[in-house]
């Protein structure tokens, strides 16, 4: 799953023009064909001579062999290659043993699948551990948590280099979830409602139409008739967040889109979104992304996304 979905996510994103966004190549130590746990074997036509020119490279999971790396314990020539890389590392699951065994998470925070957290913190002690999210951005260096937090991970990327509207069209054409923020909890208590068990998603579907307005927590537990404390605890259970980390993060992705996509003024985008005035919004994409909202703008309105052949070309190794 995890080598699937780096090629059809980053490997249809196209700019508006129809181009692809990134050249996806998988590649090996030793080139040719890779036993699996599953039925079938993965042919990796190249080998690592091309991770040096990647501007991202994935680490995917093997989950027969990561979780025995030590620190140092890494081939030689892989671990090489890795902290070669000219380009950002990122790995999904417990692909970060292999980051970590290469030294390349010494001194900074990375996430693992949560059931290998544990063992990841233990083995790695120069390596700050947050099991409680879907992935980390730490720049250069990224990792995500299970299978499924990869596609969250790609999303990331493809939203960091291409703006929000090319990864909500690669995530509509996938149908997933077009954003979930790195930090989300990756385990959900209850992610499926159990039967007769009241939801909370009419409330968020009523919310989302709703942002621009001042929104309480009274106001959606009513939507499902609800007391506040009833309403807060399912909200939680079911999604992973408070239902104002949810709502804040949904208006943090509506003034993206703004941004991105208009000339409104920034006390505009932050009207629209539902911040109130300009410097709330610059405050929450502070905190949120640690830029100002005209540095977002200038990135994907300026030399970012539709700035042409600039804008396309990246490779992505796997």
């Amino acid at each position: 799953m995890e080598l699937g979905l780096v090629h059809q996510l980053l490997g249809t994103a196209r700019a508006a023009s129809g181009e692809l966004l990134y050249d996806v190549r998988t590649c090996a130590p030793r080139p040719g064909m890779i036993r699996t746990d599953a039925d079938f074997p993965i042919h990796a036509e190249h080998g690592l001579d091309v991770v040096a020119a990647a501007d991202t490279v994935l680490v995917i999971a093997s989950h027969e062999s990561d979780e025995g790396l030590t620190p140092g314990g890494l081939d030689a020539d892989l671990a090489a290659a890795l902290r070669g890389a000219a380009g950002r590392v990122a790995a999904i699951c417990t692909g970060s043993f292999v980051l970590a065994a290469a030294g390349l998470l010494d001194g900074r925070r990375a996430t693992t699948h949560w059931m290998s957290a544990d063992l990841f913190a233990r083995t790695f002690p120069a390596v700050t551990v947050d099991a409680d999210v879907l992935y980390v951005d730490e720049g250069e260096v990224l990792t995500s948590a299970g299978e499924a937090a990869g596609i969250d991970l790609c999303l990331h990327l493809i939203r960091s280099d291409h703006g929000s509207a090319v990864a909500a069209e690669v995530a509509r054409r996938t149908v997933v979830p077009p954003h979930r923020e790195g930090g989300q909890a990756q385990y959900i208590r209850r992610p499926v409602p159990e039967p007769r068990l009241t939801s909370t998603s009419e409330a968020r579907a009523w919310a989302l139409p709703r942002l621009a307005e001042p929104l309480t927590l009274a106001d959606l537990a009513a939507v499902e008739s609800m007391s506040v404390r009833t309403f807060s605890r399912r909200f939680r259970e079911e999604t992973g967040l408070t239902p104002m980390q949810w709502l804040t993060q949904r208006r943090l992705e509506r003034a993206r889109e703004l941004l991105e996509a208009t000339d409104h003024t920034i006390d505009r985008v932050a009207t629209e979104a539902g911040f109130g005035t300009g410097a709330s919004l610059r405050q929450h994409f502070a905190l949120g992304l640690g830029v100002s909202p005209g540095a977002y703008r200038a990135t994907f309105r300026g030399s970012g996304v539709g700035a042409g052949a600039d804008a396309l070309g990246d490779d992505a190794h796997v």
